[in-house]
């Protein structure tokens, strides 16, 4: 282990890790039909000009417009090993978290359609406890988390 390992923001980048979840979760779901769009696109046969009248058309249009689908194509692919990548690190840690420390973080972190407030009232009515020790939970469920994603 380096020096540098250990001024890491470990809880930051761990907080890091819970926002880009939805993201990897949403690009593995997605990835056959994003690709499989693609690749329709790229044997679709291109308009005809109207009009027959010449213009500043490109002759090698086609071409270019199915390397760009390649290049396309390899971006989507690339994101999806990152994806796989990135679930393979992070979900076992986070299935070691007990229920209660998924459920919190999931509020805080996880969710964009509610404010913080409203996740702190979520927490504290099905954990029972006050605002005060919601915030206590969501701090160790963050340490914890860091600490199997990072290590000490």
């Amino acid at each position: 282990m380096t020096i540098a390992w250990t001024y890491l923001d470990k809880r930051g980048a761990a907080v890091d890790a819970l926002k880009d979840y939805a993201s990897m979760e949403y690009i593995i779901d997605n990835h056959a039909d994003n690709e499989e769009a693609i690749r329709e696109d790229m044997t679709a046969v291109g308009s005809p000009s109207i009009g027959g009248a010449p213009g500043g058309s490109n002759p090698h249009g086609s071409e270019v417009r199915l390397t760009a689908q390649l290049d396309e194509i390899d971006v989507l692919k690339e994101r999806y090993r990152q994806a796989l990548e990135f679930m393979e690190w992070f979900r076992p840690a986070w299935e070691r978290l007990t229920v209660d420390e998924q459920f919190i973080l999931r509020e805080f972190f996880l969710r964009d359609d509610i404010p913080k407030s409203e996740a702190v009232l979520n927490i504290g009515n099905r954990l029972h406890i006050e605002r005060s020790w919601v915030y206590k939970k969501k701090d160790a469920a963050l340490t914890r988390l860091a600490l199997l994603l990072y290590g000490k």
